[in-house]
């Protein structure tokens, strides 16, 4: 098995003006599909990330607080799954809870050295 990071970049909730009622819809699905991926034995970790951070940077190390894209788009969380391929891991970001509102899961097959 490959081990895939599936990396959550759209809008942040907060400034979508989501209800309460909306909002906890919205985390019943992520729940939903975790749970899915857990049954599966094909979910090896994630989290949720807050909106604001911080950055550093370049040789001076110069740090800037975030949000750091200029658009409205920000990386809100990621999960790792173990699964055989690339395809087999976008299967599985078809159910990602934040395609209606605009939102797009990266996949990235994660490097691991010590079988390099």
């Amino acid at each position: 098995m490959k081990e895939f990071m599936m990396i959550f970049i759209g809008a942040d909730y907060e400034e979508l003006g989501l209800s309460p009622e909306e909002l906890q819809t919205r985390m019943g699905k992520w729940f939903a599909w975790g749970d899915k991926m857990r049954d599966q034995g094909i979910l090896r970790g994630g989290a949720a990330l807050h909106s604001t951070g911080k950055s550093i940077s370049g040789p001076e190390r110069v740090e800037s607080d975030g949000p750091f894209l200029e658009s409205k788009e920000l990386v809100g969380g990621y999960y790792t799954i173990a699964v055989d391929s690339m395809e087999e891991a976008a299967r599985v970001a078809q159910d990602f809870p934040d395609f209606d509102l605009g939102g797009t899961v990266e996949i990235r097959e994660i490097i691991n050295f010590d079988q390099q």
